[in-house]
């Protein structure tokens, strides 16, 4: 879908109150394959590639935030729809808060799946992505062939602090997708608008509070090396009527590791939530 920052590639299924899918750093909107049918059976979902990711048109040079919301809602209004349902994990669940900052109006609720964006703590494998020389490094990385890297990452996950065993599959197919030199730019661009050698640089919990009547559901996998569990633990001690579920035994990815244990919370929440409706005068 042609916008006006470049084309937006997306995956629309179903019909109904809409979803809009935002995926992780590095990823694509294949992340969501497992649970878009399902979510479609009741609801328009619309799973997205995010600006100079997967299919989608790099940006004119400006990968913060702002700029993804914005593009995102230009996709919105392109395919017919005033607000939505908006679905992050990772670093698109920082986009989503930053979405509904900005865009209050076409934000019906927000869930944010292990997401970023709630503190300062985040695995070294991420915080090294900002470094000199980064795509270097990346680019060799991406080009060891996809089964030795599932293999390896096993090894890894037995270091303290880096990724989750359970994570070895999705992190071997996002590290494979980065040997085209296209999407290791936008990787690396991205990561360094949202993290430094110290962490996550942006925080959009105090944004939030000027949002207290938005429904928001928080997931997460208890086993998260990625993002800790405890940021959306503390995130919702700020939120009037949070909607909680922790994935036992999940780690970064639950929608891709365990879907069948995620889905039955998004759509009791979707159920029992009335859509946000703005008002200026608030």
């Amino acid at each position: 879908m042609a916008v006006p920052g470049g084309v937006l590639a997306y995956t629309a299924a179903g019909s109904g109150e809409p979803l809009l899918l935002i995926h992780g750093l590095g990823g694509t909107r294949r992340t969501w394959r497992h649970i878009i049918d399902p979510l479609a059976a009741t609801h328009r979902v619309i799973a997205v590639d995010l600006p100079g990711h997967g299919d989608s048109d790099a940006p004119a040079g400006d990968y913060s935030l702002g700029a993804q919301a914005a593009a995102l809602r230009d996709l919105l209004v392109a395919v017919g729809h005033r607000s939505a349902t908006v679905v992050g994990h990772s670093l698109g669940g920082g986009i989503a808060m930053q979405f509904a900052y900005q865009f209050p109006e076409s934000t019906s609720r927000l869930i944010l799946i292990s997401s970023g964006g709630l503190g300062r703590e985040l695995t070294p494998m991420l915080r090294a992505a900002t470094l000199p020389g980064a795509q270097t490094v990346v680019s060799a990385l991406a080009r060891l062939p996809e089964r030795l890297t599932r293999r390896l990452l096993p090894v890894v996950a037995m270091l303290p602090g880096l990724v989750a065993r359970q994570d070895a599959g999705p992190l071997a197919e996002g590290l494979h997708r980065l040997a085209d030199s296209r999407q290791r730019h936008a990787f690396v661009r991205t990561a360094r608008t949202v993290i430094d050698w110290r962490g996550q640089t942006v925080s959009a919990t105090r944004l939030l509070g000027l949002l207290g009547e938005l429904p928001v559901l928080l997931a997460w996998g208890s086993e998260d090396r990625t993002i800790p569990p405890h940021h959306h633990q503390s995130f919702a001690t700020q939120l009037p009527d949070p909607h909680l579920v922790e994935i036992t035994g999940a780690g970064h990815y639950p929608h891709e590791t365990d879907p069948a244990r995620l889905l039955p919370a998004m759509r009791k929440f979707l159920v029992a939530t009335t859509p946000f409706d703005h008002r200026l005068s608030r």
